[in-house]
Formats: structure tokens, sequence, C-alpha cells
């Protein structure tokens, strides 16, 4: 099915071409965002990717009370307007309560409802009166079909830029599956589908004050998402990720990066060549 398509930026979302977002999980640290985004506009360009950097100001969700959120939404912001000054990219970044709404959008490109909030109706009708492009990422607990509820909030303000993101569905204790069906679901809605390689691969709380990952699944899961037909990669990526401080155990390499994004690129054109998606 052919998708509304839209841009970004430089960034087009269901075009020709897929379309990568993708930084840290969470800002760490000022200088630690801009050479991670740095890095990502070289490796992607080499790649021939389009991409728009993301990266939390504040993860409320955290398993544990003691564990690090973020800088905060004033200092975070300014560390992501700083990253869209030196290197051009679009940036995105999460919301968790409709007050940050306002801020967020006077610097980012893309305001993201997380999944554990996809429900909250004043949330996503406030990203969406925002006048940045939404993206909307699916709950855990909802089936690929409930997102179009969700939508349908978004459009409902007269917003059209819409993404809608698969990352994995709750089965079980701490664990979550990706049924690669929701992607074809999705994108019936008629806007693009983003597949999140990496928080698919989350277990969520496994760790005991915190969650764990199973990073190895994270290229297989990439590659079957992009041979069933999707518009963009969403993955968190860190420099050393087994010493990040947020969602470490389920982010990619930023070092195997380029290898992985050339590796899916020949699948994105092998697929397009066919006219999947489309």
């Amino acid at each position: 099915m052919t998708v509304a398509s839209f841009k970004v930026g430089e960034v087009c979302f269901g075009g020709p071409r897929l379309a990568l977002i993708a930084g840290p999980c969470v800002i760490e640290s000022a200088d630690g965002c801009l050479r991670h985004a740095q890095r990502l506009a070289s490796i992607t360009r080499k790649a021939g990717i389009p991409l728009v950097f993301k990266s939390s100001f504040d993860k409320a969700n955290r398993t544990s009370h003691t564990s690090y959120r973020g800088p905060g939404l004033q200092a975070g912001l300014r560390i992501l307007e700083r990253v869209k000054s030196e290197t051009g990219l679009p940036v995105l970044t999460d919301v968790h309560e409709t007050a940050q709404v306002g801020a967020c959008a006077e610097v980012v490109d893309i305001i993201q409802v997380p999944a554990l909030l996809s429900r909250q109706t004043d949330l996503v009708q406030a990203a969406a009166a925002s006048g940045r492009a939404v993206n909307l990422k699916k709950g855990q607990f909802l089936a690929p079909w409930d997102m179009r509820a969700v939508v349908r909030k978004v459009e409902a303000a007269g917003n059209h830029q819409i993404l809608v993101t698969e990352r994995g569905f709750s089965f079980g204790y701490n664990n979550l599956v990706s049924d690669l069906r929701s992607l074809v679901v999705m994108r019936e809605f008629g806007f693009p589908v983003v597949y999140d390689a990496t928080h698919s691969v989350q277990l969520p709380g496994a760790g005991g004050e915190r969650s764990d990952g199973q990073r190895h699944f994270i290229e297989p899961l990439a590659r079957a998402a992009l041979a069933t037909g999707i518009d963009a990669i969403f993955m968190e990526v860190h420099e050393d990720p087994d010493r990040a401080l947020s969602d470490g155990p389920n982010s990619y390499p930023l070092n195997e990066l380029a290898g992985l994004l050339d590796r899916l690129r020949r699948i994105d054109d092998l697929m397009r060549a066919q006219g999947i998606p489309g």
C-alpha cells in the first residue's frame, strides 16, 4: 500500500529509500551527545541513508528510582539544539507530559509519544497540535490494529505528518516478541511505518532493577522487517553499550553500525526494486 510521504528536514519518510532514526537512548552529556551525532552523520552519509538523530532529555519510565534519567527538559533541549546547529541533522525526542510539548516543539523536528503512553489522549493530542511530525510508538500491550485509533487522534488535529513504530509486544514475563504482521497491518493506515530494532530485543525489568536485552537479535530482526516492507529503522546506538547509562543491553555498538547499514541498505534496495514497500 502506498503511504503518505513527508519530509523532515532533508529526510523523506515514505519516500523512495530507507530512512534511519538513531542515537543514544538518553543524553548523557553535551559533548557525548554531539560526538554521537557527528559520528552518526558521517556513517549514514557514507551509507547513503538519511538520518534523524534521536535522544531523550528524560527517561521517566526507568525501572529503578536510582537509575540515571537524563539532564532534564531545559538542559536537554539546549543540547539537542546544539546538535541541530552543528550537524544540520533533524532531531527527535520523546515527551512524557503535555507541559513538555511546547518547549520541545520549538527545538525538535519530531515529537515522539512513548509506547507506554500511547493511550494517553491528552499527550497524543498535544503532540499532534504542536505543528511537528509525530512518532507514535505502539504500546507493548496493544494489538497493531488498536493503533488506528491513536493515529486518528493525531489526524483529528489536522496533523498528517505521522510515523507509526513497532517496538515489540509483551510476551510473558520480562519478554517481548516482534510479530512482523503488525508492520503490514499498521502500514495500511496510510502512514510510514518504522521498525524499532533495538527496543524490540529489550527484556523489560529482566536485569533486576534495570532492563536487560538481547543485542545479538537486532540485526536479524531488522533484516526481517526490511523484507516485510517498512519505511524506516529506529535504533538506539552507543559508542560503548556496556557502559551506557540507559538501555545499554539493547543498544547497537556504534563502531559496528556502518557494516550493518550496508547490509540493510542492500536488502532495502532489493525489496524496493520489487515494489516492496509500495
